[in-house]
């Protein structure tokens, strides 16, 4: 019998989500009344495919799934356990690591500590820095899918800064950069609480690249965090980007040519001033990031990985899944063929997947 993989997981980072059920296989997503963290499925203003399906928690146990994908340490440690019978438990696993580490940055230990369950890290710097134990491990990175309608245009000669929560959030995020930088840099800030630092409010992330393209740059306080999606976009769309050269952006722009980053914001902000004053410049810029993301962050080859991914874990052969041209639309599901329904061993799947 050829059909999709049925997939558990929950809401975690709605954009990620978005992107992830692009791979064609059905999703899962358990909600809870009031919608607490994890638990608010199809929500938000994405363009869900009919392929991802919200489930009342307590119903989670009675389905059949062939893998189970966690996000959170809540996910791992609490929520399986409260949802998912002992059987769904044992289903082959897969945990989604969003984050670098926090309490430390290079000897904290991770949540899972599990020869029989697949870490993947959405950067090779978020695997480098955690402590992965013996848990097998694999980076699939960042992969966007944007309408071809939208490109740059930088008429605004501002920068953006796209950050949820900045004030809450702190100096890991940038906050007192962003406060220093736009006393001298004409600067808005979008994004969940943004009015809180005198920013613009939040913008859907499907209305974000089109918002973002007429500023003239993308700037990119955060010290210390994963490579944000925001930033992926806006390179796909043609914006040049200014941040820090810091975690794993210091991989994905090249000084000169796609943008600028630096440890120190003195070296940034003539740059800054550079762009908003040669309209010119920053569209040479902007071009270069875009040929670069269409490379990196292809959604096609993001696609593939997963697919390659869920394939290795579950046993079961995937055909890889592309989306249609000049479309932000739902991919279709692919056509799959089992082939078992015991899976290979995670560490397995990581040696196999490490070695393609």
């Amino acid at each position: 019998m050829s059909r999709p993989l049925r997939i558990l997981t929950w809401h975690i980072h709605g954009s990620y989500l978005y992107y992830l059920v692009q791979t064609g296989h059905e999703f899962y997503l358990p909600v809870k009344p009031g919608a607490p963290t994890g638990y608010n499925g199809r929500a938000g203003a994405f363009p869900w495919p009919d392929t991802v399906y919200n489930v009342p928690a307590p119903e989670v146990r009675r389905l059949a799934f062939d893998c189970v994908l966690f996000q959170s340490s809540k996910n791992y440690l609490q929520d399986q356990y409260e949802i998912l019978s002992p059987a769904q438990q044992r289903l082959p696993r897969i945990y989604l690591e969003h984050d670098p580490p926090r309490e430390h940055p290079t000897d904290t230990p991770h949540t899972v500590d599990d020869p029989n369950i697949l870490l993947v890290h959405v950067t090779p710097f978020n695997n480098l820095m955690w402590s992965n134990g013996r848990t097998p491990t694999c980076v699939i990175e960042h992969g966007v899918l944007l309408p071809p309608t939208v490109v740059y245009t930088g008429e605004l000669a501002r920068g953006l800064v796209v950050v949820n929560n900045l004030r809450t959030r702190g100096r890991r995020l940038g906050a007192d950069i962003f406060e220093q930088v736009r006393q001298q840099v004409p600067l808005d800030l979008v994004g969940m609480g943004a009015k809180m630092m005198g920013g613009l409010g939040e913008v859907s992330p499907p209305e974000l690249p089109a918002f973002a393209s007429r500023y003239r740059f993308f700037f990119h306080p955060i010290r210390y965090t994963s490579l944000g999606l925001a930033v992926c976009e806006a390179m796909t769309i043609g914006m040049p980007i200014i941040g820090f050269a810091t975690t794993e952006l210091a991989t994905v722009i090249e000084n000169g040519s796609s943008g600028y980053v630096h440890t120190d914001i003195r070296q940034l902000l003539p740059r800054m001033h550079a762009l908003l004053d040669d309209p010119a410049e920053a569209r040479r810029l902007g071009e270069n990031a875009r040929q670069y993301a269409q490379t990196r962050f292809n959604i096609s080859r993001f696609i593939q990985d997963w697919n390659r991914t869920f394939a290795l874990v579950t046993g079961q052969g995937i055909p890889v899944t592309t989306p249609r041209e000049a479309s932000i639309s739902a991919v279709r599901p692919a056509s799959l063929q089992r082939r078992s329904s015991s899976g290979v061993s995670a560490r397995e799947a990581g040696t196999r997947y490490n070695s393609l």
